[in-house]
């Protein structure tokens, strides 16, 4: 267990670190992700708005810089064209990895068509965090991302996640739904089960997240390189932010839209996730 994870609160409030015993080095990309950050609100207002590619000017990253996107998709026939379309557009070098996890309602007939992208289709169906480990092992990236193939998250806020991790402040960057002004989600009861979850996680790993359960998680490559994934389904969210606190890493949240969809839409997540999450946050917050 980390207990001495602490929020440095001279940063401004939309971004919140949590610094560890690792030390920070000097990073000579922080100019750089400064720069980023300046324009990042306009690029994704452009994004948002499907503004024409050609009007959104490529992000300025390191030399050798590549973001790698990893979507498990499981019967989202409906939205995963639409989703590779809006992350095909960030302005960012990158690569797309697809892990279809046994869908059946035609998804992956459309994933077949977008052999342009790195597409892994699984014989069965497992769940998210055995999706998102194949997905992690296929990745070469700088910096992985976890996207959804709903619309719940819009791509353009991956760019958010990118200043902390350039400049050298995080290893390890939330896109936290609870950080606006107003709640995202409408739902009481998620908000609340949200709200207690995250605190548990919080009361074992020593951190001040606000959103432990988010999708949006972004980690430099070396953070998960030999990190042990043991949960196929929901539980990969309190696993791998138990261990990565465990192992030290430096974690910072920043806002994030959300567009909440309910079980009719095709919601998956349930009220026995919400117990195995109770169980994995206790579980790996002493042992892998």
């Amino acid at each position: 267990m980390t207990s001495d994870n602490s929020l440095d609160h001279s940063t401004p409030s939309t971004v919140r670190p949590v610094e560890n015993r690792r030390t920070t080095h000097s990073n000579p990309v922080g100019t750089i992700a400064a720069r980023i950050e300046e324009r990042l609100d306009r690029i994704i207002e452009l994004l948002r708005e499907d503004a024409e590619q050609e009007t959104i000017a490529p992000l300025m990253t390191p030399p050798g810089f590549l973001l790698s996107v990893v979507i498990p998709v499981f019967n989202e026939a409906e939205t995963i064209e639409e989703v590779v379309r809006r992350v095909e557009k960030l302005p960012v070098a990158k690569e797309i990895i697809l892990v279809d996890d046994g869908s059946t309602d035609g998804t992956r007939e459309r994933l077949e068509q977008m052999k342009r992208h790195r597409v892994i289709l699984k014989d069965r169906n497992e769940g998210k965090g055995a999706a998102l480990r194949d997905g992690f092992a296929a990745a070469v990236g700088t910096v992985i991302v976890v996207q959804d193939a709903d619309l719940e998250y819009h791509p353009a806020d991956i760019l958010r996640l990118l200043p902390p991790l350039l400049e050298g402040r995080a290893d390890v960057v939330y896109g936290s739904r609870f950080l606006g002004d107003e709640p995202c989600d409408p739902s009481w009861l998620h908000r609340v089960g949200n709200a207690m979850l995250t605190r548990l996680s919080n009361c074992v790993t020593g951190l001040k997240l606000t959103d432990m359960e988010t999708c949006y998680k972004a980690f430099r490559k070396d953070v998960l390189r030999d990190l042990p994934i043991h949960q196929d389904r929901f539980g990969f969210e309190p696993e791998v932010t138990a261990k990565l606190a465990r192992r030290g890493w430096r974690f910072c949240e920043v806002p994030v839209a959300y567009d909440p969809r309910g079980y009719e839409e095709g919601k998956k997540i349930g009220w026995r996730d919400g117990f195995n999450a109770i169980y994995c946050i206790l579980r790996y917050a002493w042992w892998d």
